[in-house]
């Protein structure tokens, strides 16, 4: 074989091995070269985004039918203290008001709950960029516990009057009064007693209560399933802490 047909052999197997070798690099470089790194502007923006979506969801749900008097986890039960109160309505065979009074309970919280849409919003619009990655590197609840912290004396200096009015609107006290008359006219035999929580506040203060339950359970599903992270952004943004 000539010396130039040996040249040009060698040529021809060069330009294709620099063809592989810019291949093989490109699969490897692509990912580095395509995909920019997130700023810290993405991070506070992702978390933003996800926050809201996900407190929008949580308060949509709440105020719902059902939302809590027929969610085990956001249920309200008869207030703790006044379980006496309940013990003897129970004995006196008033079971339909005990259960009317748990209903309305959960009815004036369902009332309540969209009054704490403008206060998660305003929250969140205030969060730093140390707030946003403490939130991202944090734990499985940061998020919802960064919003409890900056969010719960609000909420519920937000949501009472809103329950208050609940309270009158599905008439609460109407089997409320019976249920405490006759537990306070038993006091008089037994010599116990007499009891009258405050319900606005113990509706107020198990509503708030609620939402951060499922506001915990929207922050564990975005962290956890991709499925959940509808936007590019919040792909990203989550996708760097679980990958």
């Amino acid at each position: 074989m000539s010396k130039k047909v040996l040249f040009s052999t060698f040529i021809i197997l060069l330009i294709a091995g620099c063809a592989e070798i810019q291949q093989i690099g490109g699969v490897i470089l692509a990912p580095e070269s395509t995909t920019p790194a997130l700023t810290e502007a993405d991070v506070t923006a992702g978390l933003k985004e996800a926050l809201v979506n996900g407190t929008k969801k949580a308060v949509g749900f709440a105020s719902s039918e059902n939302g809590y008097f027929k969610n085990p986890a956001l249920f309200i039960p008869f207030p703790p203290e006044a379980q006496k109160v309940k013990d003897v309505a129970l004995q006196y065979g008033l079971q339909g008001q005990v259960d009317q009074f748990e209903m309305t309970l959960n009815r004036a919280a369902e009332k309540a709950a969209p009054e704490a849409t403008a206060v998660f919003v305003n929250a969140i619009a205030q969060m730093t960029v140390a707030d946003a990655f403490g939130i991202l590197n944090g734990g499985e609840h940061s998020a919802t516990n960064y919003l409890k912290e900056k969010t719960t004396p609000v909420l519920i200096s937000k949501f009472k009057p809103h329950v208050s009015q609940a309270i009158e609107s599905v008439e609460l006290t109407k089997y409320w009064n019976p249920l405490i008359s006759k537990y306070n006219i038993a006091t008089m035999i037994t010599g116990g007693q007499e009891i009258n929580p405050d319900l606005d506040m113990y509706v107020t203060e198990k509503g708030v209560v609620g939402l951060f339950v499922h506001i915990a359970s929207e922050e564990a599903l975005i962290r956890k399933d991709p499925k959940a992270r509808i936007t590019e952004l919040l792909q990203r943004v989550f996708g760097s802490v679980s990958n």
